[in-house]
């Protein structure tokens, strides 16, 4: 969530409380990665460290190393896994310049890719951080994904009175699509590369806080805050009830090769 990519500001008491939905579709991601329990696993883009918690659980014998661009949300996981000191390594980091001081068995990540902009660099950065045979399971926003949100966002950002505020802005985020993203993953050098995309609408319990912490942050930033609820109100109008973030998830499953060239 940087490096070349514009820095995207956090609420992190918002953020924990209300991605529960988060947290939900993590844990289905989590599932996927295969684990011993003694493994060295990279959590990158941990949040406040909810997906990061099932993690821990699944590595008795393991440790995690979990980082984040946003200092609120490193504060934020450190304090979730406070109780997990001796386990889990928390830090701010930029994935597009890890610099680690030992290579991890697998990365795990979820719901942040998208926030950044250069996913060759990205994928080149990972690959380097694996060992041999070291595991990619991941998950971000994929082609077409919370759609209907930015539809919204768009209508009202070019007619209410912010709109000189968003005259050639560009939302800092990528969805990619599944073809896309094999190719690059398979030009970063990993193996057994699989990529799919899969919707997956999310109602949350609080939605116009979802909204404003989760989908329109960015949006947000655009604007002095006395304006943020008038925006954010102005979206949901616009939406149909219950409000919906229609998610579209992109996973990506891969391999570093037990051998052979690096990047």
């Amino acid at each position: 969530m940087s490096g070349d990519t514009p820095v995207r500001r956090w609420d992190a008491a918002s953020y924990h409380r209300v991605s529960g939905p988060m947290e939900a579709m993590g844990a289905k991601v989590l599932e996927r990665l295969p684990l011993e329990g003694n493994e060295a696993v990279l959590d990158a883009g941990c949040g406040t460290g909810r997906v990061t918690r099932l993690l821990v659980d699944r590595l008795p014998e393991g440790e995690v190393l979990a980082v984040d661009a946003d200092a609120a949300m490193v504060a934020a996981c450190r304090a979730t896994l406070a109780d997990f000191a001796d386990q889990v390594t928390v830090r701010r980091a930029d994935l597009l310049d890890l610099g680690l001081d030992a290579e991890v068995d697998a990365v795990l990540s979820t719901a942040t890719f998208h926030w950044i902009l250069d996913h060759d660099r990205l994928f080149a950065e990972l690959f380097r951080a694996l060992k041999p045979g070291g595991r990619l399971v991941a998950q971000c926003g994929g082609a077409d994904n919370i759609a209907s949100i930015l539809g919204a966002a768009d209508a009202v950002g070019a007619t209410g009175p912010w709109a000189d505020r968003f005259e050639g802005w560009v939302r800092p985020s990528i969805y990619a699509t599944a073809e896309e993203t094999s190719v690059r993953l398979a030009a970063a050098g990993f193996e057994e590369v699989t990529c799919w995309l899969e919707a997956a609408p999310q109602v949350p319990d609080e939605p116009r806080e979802y909204l404003r912490t989760v989908n329109l942050g960015a949006h947000l930033h655009r604007l002095d805050e006395p304006d943020h609820d008038a925006f954010v109100e102005a979206v949901v109008a616009r939406l149909p009830e219950p409000v919906t973030i229609d998610y579209v998830r992109l996973n990506l499953d891969a391999r570093r090769a037990s051998t052979g060239a690096t990047t």
